[in-house]
């Protein structure tokens, strides 16, 4: 069965730092590209960033900029996201996403969804 299996995430103090996994099982990663969404509580699904089947990476929210790192290791078909500096305002469902080699912050375009994990920034 192929599909995306997120770990990480959790209660985290404001600057702290926490990093999600998303790890593909059923297929590899090496020609997808993968995106982190996120929902926060009453709002709609926003694309965090993107990293691209070649490792282009895509920051799509000026607030994150400087404080998130998207990587990828094919070898072992996950992708990362280092988050640090944790502010209140990250707090949401963090969601990873699997594209055909290239980038794109549109949701409906993604195909592969993991099931979603928690971040919680608060003292």
């Amino acid at each position: 069965q192929e599909q995306l299996v997120q770990s990480g995430g959790g209660l985290v103090q404001p600057g702290g730092s926490v990093r999600l996994s998303c790890t593909a099982s059923g297929f590899t990663l090496d020609s997808y590209a993968i995106a982190w969404f996120r929902q926060a509580p009453g709002k709609e699904r926003e694309a965090v960033s993107c990293i691209a089947s070649s490792g282009g990476r895509f920051y799509y929210l000026d607030s994150v900029k400087g404080r998130l790192t998207i990587s990828r290791d094919n070898t072992k078909n996950t992708v990362y996201l280092q988050m640090n500096s944790l502010k209140p305002e990250d707090t949401g469902v963090y969601y990873c996403a699997s594209h055909y080699i290239i980038c794109t912050p549109d949701a409906p375009d993604f195909g592969y969804w993991g099931q979603g994990t928690q971040v919680t920034v608060s003292s």
